[in-house]
């Protein structure tokens, strides 16, 4: 199934979150901490929404913060998604 977001939507996926620490330590999965940057994986063509001209400023694979209880999950093909509005996206991480 492949999704195809409308409007102003953006389809994120959760970047896994890192199982060593900087100094070496290996953590357990429990220990690990949910990183709040998602990975585009697709973008809506932008347009008039909600009587306003959208430009889309991201682009599938650029990494970006969204909101921290934005967005609608789906789970795809065993895969699990967020799909936000392009405004719910806080920063593109560089």
């Amino acid at each position: 199934m492949k999704l195809i977001p409308l409007a102003d939507r953006v389809i994120v996926k959760q970047i896994e979150a890192e199982e060593t620490t900087k100094g070496g330590i290996i953590l357990s999965s429990a220990a690990q901490e949910k990183p709040q940057i998602f990975e585009v994986i697709a973008v809506g063509p932008g347009g008039l929404v909600d009587g306003h001209d959208v430009e889309m400023t991201v682009e599938p694979g650029d990494k970006v913060i969204t909101g921290k209880y934005s967005g609608t999950q789906v789970k795809v093909d065993g895969e699990e998604l967020t799909i936000v509005r392009q405004s719910d996206i806080l920063a593109i991480v560089e």
